[in-house]
């Protein structure tokens, strides 16, 4: 039986807009799948080691400030695991600090562990919405999902989008990106949660831990949920 390691950090502290969703469907899936999976927690203080996959969630400032500083003692290591190709999938504050920093409006930066060539800075506007985006390398060729940021992410470098916005303002509400990727870690602002209304992108990173093609599951529900939403305003 394949086996999948997957380490949730820090969620005690960035848990909002439903993250732990995420968890879930990447856990039933592989259950279905005839996967085992092992979740642990990483939570302040604690020691890192190996995994398949790396989630880290939503938050506000305050606990980002904190887990700013904690990424920083695993910088090093979490680099690594990056160009060992592990899977990385960072949600909205998570995915502000796999970048380089983020710039609140008061206060001083707070450092990304740099695993993509991307840098986020506060703006003067509250992005709110349903979010379409198109994508190329998952299918169905769409990603949806529910953005509530005002920070404006800039990609750079070898960093390329997770997808161009056909609905919602995505990373800067300039340039029509949304989310990023850069080997085989991911971040995007799509919210609510994100994995269970992209069941396809869930199974693209179980795709990328096992380093084989899951079977195709019967997702019926989870198509029309998916697609329901497709092209869907605030």
């Amino acid at each position: 039986m394949k086996k999948v390691r997957l380490a949730h950090l820090y969620p005690k502290l960035l848990n909002i807009y439903g993250d732990g969703g995420n968890i879930l469907a990447l856990k039933r899936r592989c259950e279905w799948l005839g996967i085992e999976i092992q979740i642990d927690e990483i939570n302040i203080g604690d020691s890192v080691s190996e995994h398949d996959i790396y989630f880290i969630g939503g938050g506000q400032d305050l606990q980002q400030i904190e887990v700013s500083k904690e990424l920083q003692r695993h910088k090093e290591f979490f680099q690594k695991e990056r160009d060992r190709m592990a899977v990385f999938l960072g949600i909205c504050g998570g995915y502000q600090l796999m970048g380089h920093y983020y710039q609140p409006h008061q206060g001083e930066k707070l450092a990304g562990i740099s695993l993509l060539d991307a840098y986020t800075v506060a703006g003067n506007k509250r992005f709110i919405g349903n979010v379409t985006a198109t994508t190329e390398f998952v299918e169905p060729h769409t990603l949806v999902g529910f953005e509530n940021h005002s920070g404006l992410t800039y990609l750079e470098g070898d960093t390329e989008p997770l997808g161009r916005v056909m609905v919602g303002n995505g990373n800067n509400g300039k340039d029509k990106t949304e989310g990023a990727r850069y080997k085989n870690v991911f971040g995007t602002y799509l919210h609510g949660s994100f994995l269970p209304k992209n069941p396809h992108f869930a199974d693209y990173m179980i795709e990328l831990a096992t380093g084989s093609k899951p079977e195709p599951l019967s997702d019926d529900i989870e198509k029309m949920a998916h697609e329901s939403l497709v092209g869907k305003a605030y």
